[in-house]
């Protein structure tokens, strides 16, 4: 199974205060690397694009579950 799978497999299971917290603590992760990519270059840029649909993600499953 391909890693996006997983992610959505195991994100339909929390609740809407744990989708809260993972979502501020992985965008405070993503500030932090962007800032760190700023001053000097990343190893992986990839890994800010990764975060960011990770962010997403987190955010589309938090609405599906306000709505229904």
């Amino acid at each position: 199974m391909s890693k996006t799978v997983d992610f959505k497999k195991s994100i339909q299971g929390l609740s809407e205060q744990d989708l809260l917290a993972r979502i501020s603590e992985d965008e405070q992760r993503l500030k932090k690397l962007e800032f760190a990519h700023a001053i000097s270059p990343l190893e992986n840029p990839m890994s800010i694009r990764g975060l960011r649909k990770e962010v997403a993600r987190l955010k589309t499953e938090l609405k599906k579950k306000q709505l229904g």
